[in-house]
């Protein structure tokens, strides 16, 4: 006992007594420093008195995929920030091969009593991948919101327009004179991709472009990856290649550069969601960009009103991508030329 009292005390800066005050249902405690207990006391894992496990803690989990990727601690950053506006503090769950699961994050989530969980990007979004977890979220009636297109379940969504962001890039380059366009996805059950490829075509079917099999490849969302696919595109032939995100995009580039070739002279590269540092790469890369402010945003306030008891209907929130040309597009005459 003394050192769990100790251990919270030191967390939430004040003395022992003040803890036990709050731990016994004492008065002479202000309620910002009572929450503030409670809330040290599940973050370090340890069970609330039962006279207190009645009251929902003030944590939300907020569950990534992972990290190496930067659009998700760049949406870690702006979902953090808009619970703490709400008066939430986030328990964040990366995944890291080998490690914990998303499933058993989700486990150690409801030990700790959480408010609600936020997901941005997850299993939700492939078909083939382990869903009781969701499942269970929703049996418990815990407020869940996903982030980014995932297969139906009964939670409110908040996702970027995939299709829109595909035709936006293939529009980009079609533009530019480029009728060789090759495309790097995720896996195929994985669902942003198959909208990506579905918004892809009807643009391919829409100017009369002809996009075969053989331009569409497929792997995992990593630089290595896109080096990969992008590789296989070039033996293809194509003179433009759009990524489904920055970090393949960036592995299209080093495959180009590998080849004895150059970006954007010879070949062209799109990525997507724009995330921190792509206007520094060299060349800057040309993306299309999430709009994170607003859908981390979106999300948060939707987790708020079904903490605060909402009826909220789970339609999909679609937000516009953005299209930002920089350096890594050219025109395709110029590959003509040489």
């Amino acid at each position: 006992m003394s050192r769990r009292l100790a251990e919270v005390a030191e967390k939430v800066g004040v003395s022992e007594a003040t803890v036990s005050r709050v731990l016994n249902g004492k008065p002479g405690v202000s309620e910002g420093t009572r929450q503030a207990v409670l809330t040290a006391l599940d973050v370090l894992g340890y069970e609330r008195p039962t006279k207190l496990r009645g009251e929902r803690a003030r944590l939300v989990g907020l569950v990534l995929p992972e990290l190496q990727n930067p659009i998700f601690p760049a949406f870690a950053d702006v979902i953090g920030g808009a619970l703490a506006q709400q008066g939430f503090t986030p328990v964040l769950c990366t995944q890291t091969a080998g490690g914990i699961s998303e499933a058993d994050y989700i486990e150690l989530l409801l030990q700790q009593h959480v408010s609600g969980v936020v997901f941005a990007g997850g299993q939700y979004a492939q078909r083939d991948a382990g869903h009781e977890h969701y499942r269970r979220l929703s049996e418990r009636n815990l407020p869940t919101v996903l982030i980014n297109a995932s297969i139906d379940l009964p939670f409110p969504r908040v996702s970027c327009d995939d299709g829109a962001a595909a035709e936006q890039a293939m529009g980009h380059v079609h533009s530019l004179g480029h009728t060789r366009i090759g495309l790097v996805l995720g896996l195929p059950d994985h669902v942003p991709s198959e909208r990506k490829l579905a918004g892809a075509r009807a643009f391919a079917a829409r100017v009369g472009l002809d996009l075969p099999d053989e331009h569409i490849v497929r792997g995992l969302y990593s630089l290595e990856s896109g080096q990969a696919a992008a590789t296989r595109l070039l033996q293809a032939g194509v003179t433009a290649i759009v990524c489904a995100s920055d970090p393949l995009a960036l592995g299209a580039v080093r495959a180009v550069r590998r080849a004895g070739l150059s970006v954007p002279e010879d070949v062209s590269v799109v990525g997507y969601d724009d995330s921190f540092l792509m206007s520094c790469t060299d060349p800057p890369l040309t993306t299309v960009r999430q709009p994170i402010e607003s859908m981390g945003r979106a999300a948060i306030d939707l987790l708020a009103g079904l903490i605060a008891g909402a009826s909220l209907s789970t339609d999909e929130l679609l937000f516009e991508p953005e299209l930002v040309v920089r350096g890594t597009t050219g025109s395709a005459l110029v590959t003509a030329a040489r």
